[in-house]
């Protein structure tokens, strides 16, 4: 999210509690919260903490089964007694995994016994009394709108509330006949008999939940569990309506393709349905299913994640302050229409990842959960009270995760999307702002360990999170779960078993800081290339990390592309192929091809690319606001500019879609070999080995080398896998694409210090200015093939199978009279490849 990289609040020290009997709440103060390490404790019974540690080995039904409705009261506000939590117990500890990954966490073995027991308790609380995990996390069938036997049933937790009834267009706005009961959770109920043998709320009309305060004030509010939310787009600032959406058989989106199996590596295209549309207007789900899926998939990439799903009234907050969980945004369609994106995903291979926001909630009253706050304590709200419950930077709520049916209400949102509509994955959004009671404000995280673990550490939201992961990945195994948290928190990719919190990824969040700083700042002569390389590499060791050079953060408003800030206002005048190049343009495309790349290579075990960012989108992101006087025109995607044959875009973005097909080929993204020989600061090289590709980068703005050598582990036959300098991607072709190089031996086999920049061969190469060459190895077995069919280099090979994959696809239909496609080369030669089709 924007703002969440180091723009965060001031500490509220003080814990939450864990859960317990509500009759034992009690508040705690900061001076008793404190790690382990001050007052120790143990996590007993080790049998029943590897069941609950360990990989869930509970019963848990398939994905695409059919489950049976949450049985059982609601437990409203569990809490425990701090005292009990905080026991002091011996020495006889539970064996830490994360520990033997990295001995440094040793001081803080303590912490890690505490948040340990903290989620083991929480966990047996919810299997006593709501049978599982998983059928905790089927609120849905309970909560809201849901059918049952001869009517509707509607459940809402709102405790706060002395009266309540449910209002909408089935009973003209007058809930006197409506009128709901409540238990003794706080939790109101109603059933409404069907009329007629008819639902007595028609499908697709509008509702509320009405409800007295204690003043005698009655209040509006959009139902918490809504599954569809509207606005009258005829009234400027009108409020949401929620919707209860129950279509008929004949009417409800039935998937037809399986979801595609989980890839090596994840290489994710970071899309926002509403901004898609090359028109100044909000795109619909479906139109982006039909139009730019195709895109995304002739691109190679095997994700899309999804921004802005989950409904926000506000469409300038980027999908960021949501307002209705359960909602997809109906800015861009109905839920139908969605599920029908994603099933079109699924037909063309792509998995399809969700941008969860459970960090915080829009602060609107009249169409957001905040509406439910009326100022009662925190154990009866979603939220926490006073500061806690602020974020005074974001203008947000913040949950209360030691709440009951705040983690019923969250977990069972996980658990939504991915049954109802058949995601994925998640990328967790602001989880920096979870892990901290400061949420990072002001905060400069260094790397000290004192930093993660400390009384600044939000364990309830950290325990969260430990259970969220462990019922996604309970749910569908194959789930991928990424983490955007800027603070580089220990153990956050590691599984729940080891004491981690259980994210398959984390986002690597300093790396495209590190290139705006570059660009901003630093002449190109200035470039280090030993900065460059650590800036890359600087992860933890056995925590996964999806690398990006620019995501959605770095075009926002105030800020611009790569692109553009590598060509400025040259974009405008400067990018037709029907003249020379300008030395701008000529180094801003050259310059554009290598950071997306190596930071590709370099940088971690998965990628990301912002839609549009492939191609070289100019400009910035500016969402339709006061300020612009509620324009599109920054709020768009301009793909005729990748689509116009002349116009030098298509350089870029056939590059984009060789990278991506490179490591479709050779897998270098899940290789955990990887290892920087070189990093020359007077050429301006970097050489690497990722897998079993070598790659060369030089950076230097005139140098070219000739018989540049350079080291790698297998002795053997090399051959260009991929050339930024190809005419195809813009280049001036300098390099010999059907070129052998051979390796030569360096020092004394097994002695690194005797070898080349401490590998045991290598080989020369041609390395002109500003490019970027990859070299795979030549086995036997594929050279004999490779000659029998009179094939010379591996680009070719890249080039025709990307021809193959596009003749597979169904045309873009937004393309269809200026689409361009790669095509097969003869020879040893790399011909244009970037070809105008032919009209319909």
């Amino acid at each position: 999210m924007y703002g969440s990289v180091g723009l965060f609040s001031t500490p509220l020290l003080g814990s939450s509690s864990t859960p317990s009997s509500r009759n034992h709440y009690k508040t705690v103060s900061g001076n008793k919260y404190c790690l382990a390490k001050q007052q120790p404790i143990r996590v007993s019974n080790g049998p029943r903490l590897q069941k609950l540690l360990g990989h869930c080995t509970f019963h848990c039904p398939s994905r695409n089964s059919t489950y049976g409705k949450v049985n059982g009261s609601a437990i409203s506000a569990l809490i425990t007694d701090d005292n009990s939590a905080m026991a002091t117990m011996g020495e006889d500890t539970e064996h830490i995994g994360i520990l033997d990954t990295d001995p440094g966490l040793e001081p803080f073995k303590d912490h890690f016994r505490y948040r340990m027991r903290r989620y083991v308790e929480q966990k047996e609380l919810i299997e006593k009394y709501e049978g599982s995990l998983e059928e905790f996390a089927q609120g849905y069938l309970k909560f809201g709108f849901n059918r049952e036997e001869g009517g509707i049933v509607y459940r809402e937790w709102a405790p706060a509330a002395q009266e309540a009834q449910v209002i909408g267009d089935f009973n003209g706005w007058d809930g006197s006949n409506h009128r709901m009961e409540r238990n003794q959770f706080g939790v109101w109920s109603i059933k409404i008999p069907d009329s007629g043998g008819n639902p007595a709320i028609p499908h697709n009309s509008r509702v509320k939940f009405r409800f007295k305060l204690g003043d005698g004030v009655w209040v509006d509010r959009i139902p918490a569990w809504i599954r569809y939310a509207t606005v009258d787009p005829t009234a400027f600032a009108a409020p949401y309506d929620g919707v209860y959406w129950d279509p008929p058989p004949s009417e409800r989106y039935q998937f037809k393709y399986p979801c595609p199996s989980k890839p090596n590596a994840p290489r994710i295209y970071e899309a926002h349905v509403g901004m898609s549309s090359s028109e100044p207007r909000v795109n619909s789900y479906r139109e982006f299913a039909d139009d730019i899926l195709p895109r995304i998939r002739a691109n190679n990439y095997n994700t899309v994640q999804l921004m802005a799903v989950m409904e926000h009234s506000y469409y300038a907050s980027f999908g960021y302050h949501v307002t209705n969980f359960f909602a997809v945004s109906s800015r861009s369609g109905t839920p139908e229409d969605l599920k029908y994106l994603i099933d079109k995903a699924h037909s063309l291979g792509l998995r399809v990842l969700m941008d969860v926001v459970h960090s915080h909630a829009s602060n609107n009253v009249t169409d957001g959960l905040n509406g439910f706050d009326v100022g009662q304590c925190s154990q009866d709200s979603y939220f926490h009270t006073g500061d806690r419950g602020y974020h005074k930077l974001w203008d947000s709520r913040l949950f209360n995760y030691a709440n009951w049916e705040v983690l019923r209400f969250l977990l069972s949102n996980l658990r939504w999307w991915l049954e109802e509509f058949k995601f994925d994955g998640f990328r967790f959004d602001g989880v920096t702002s979870m892990l901290y009671h400061h949420h990072g404000i002001d905060m400069t995280f260094t790397g000290n360990y004192n930093e993660y673990f400390s009384e600044a550490t939000d364990v309830d939201a950290v325990v969260y999170l430990m259970l969220a992961n462990c019922l996604i990945h309970n749910i569908f195994p194959d789930a991928t779960v990424s983490a955007e948290d800027v603070s580089g928190m220990p153990g956050l990719g590691r599984p729940v078993a080891e004491g981690g919190t259980g994210f398959d990824y984390r986002l690597a969040m300093a790396i495209p800081d590190k290139w705006i700083d570059y660009l901003k700042n630093k002449k190109d002569e200035e470039w280090s290339m030993k900065e460059i390389s650590s800036s890359l590499t600087n992860r933890r060791y056995a925590e996964k990390c999806i690398s990006y050079a620019e995501s959605h953060d770095q075009a926002l408003v105030g800020d611009k592309t790569i692109a553009f800030l590598l060509m400025d206002k040259e974009m405008y005048s400067g990018m037709s192929c029907l003249t020379d190049a300008s030395p701008t343009i000529d180094r801003g495309i050259s310059l554009h091809k290598m950071i997306h790349f190596i930071t590709m290579a370099l940088g971690g075990e998965g990628f990301l690319n912002f839609m549009g960012n492939e191609f070289g989108h100019p400009e910035w992101i500016d969402f339709p606001r006061e300020g612009n006087d509620w324009s599109y025109e920054k709020c768009r995607r301009q793909w005729e500019l990748v689509d116009t044959d002349h116009l030098r875009y298509k350089y870029m973005n056939a590059f984009d879609t060789a990278m991506n097909l490179l490591d479709e080929k050779f897998s270098f993204l899940a290789s955990t070999k990887q290892i920087v020989s070189s990093t020359d600061e007077e050429d301006k090289v970097i050489v690497f080995e990722r897998g079993d590709l070598v790659f060369v980068f030089n950076f230097h703005p005139d140098n070219t080398y000739d018989g540049y050598k350079v080291g790698c582990d297998l002795p053997g036959k090399y051959r260009v896998a991929l050339d930024s300098d190809a005419c195809v991607f813009g280049g001036q072709g300098r390099v010999g694409n059907d070129a052998d190089h051979f390796t030569s031996p360096e020092g004394i086999p097994g002695v690194p210090e005797t070898n080349f920049n401490n590998r045991p061969n290598s080989f020369k190469v041609l390395s002109p200015a500003r490019t970027c060459v990859v070299y795979y190895r030549v086995e036997e077995s594929l050279e004999e093939s490779n000659d029998d069919h009179n094939s010379t280099g591996a680009n070719a090979t890249l080039v025709a199978d990307v021809v193959a994959e596009q003749e597979s696809l169904e045309e873009p239909a937004s393309v269809k009279d200026h689409e361009f496609n790669p095509r097969s080369i003869e020879g040893s030669e790399v011909e244009d490849v970037v070809e105008e089709a032919t009209d319909d």
